[in-house]
C-alpha cells in the first residue's frame, strides 16, 4: 500500500480550507484517510499552518511520500530539519 500525505478540502466555495492528511493513495482526494496530521488556511491574513511535528516525521520515516505542496508546508514549518533518517 502506498502512503501519501497530502491535502483534502474542506470549507465552503470560495473559501478553502485544507486538513493534511495521510492517506492510501488510492483514496479520493476528499475521500477516506488514515491519520489527520495538521490543517492549513490560506485564506486568513497571515496564512494559518498547524502540523503535528512528530506524527508527520514517523509518517516520513515509514515511508510516506508529501505531495508537492504539502512538501513545501514542511518546509516552511521546519519539519524536514528535525527529520532524522
Amino acid at each position: 500500500m502506498a502512503v501519501k500525505i497530502r491535502m483534502t478540502r474542506m470549507g465552503a466555495k470560495k473559501k478553502p480550507f485544507y486538513r493534511l492528511v495521510v492517506a492510501d493513495s488510492r483514496s479520493p482526494r476528499d475521500g477516506k484517510f488514515i491519520e489527520q496530521i495538521g490543517y492549513y488556511n490560506p485564506i486568513s491574513e497571515p496564512a494559518q499552518i498547524k502540523i503535528d511535528e512528530e506524527k508527520a516525521i514517523k509518517w516520513l520515516n515509514d515511508g510516506a511520500q508529501p505531495t508537492e505542496t504539502v512538501k513545501a508546508l514542511f518546509k516552511k514549518h521546519g519539519v524536514y530539519e528535525k527529520l532524522v533518517k
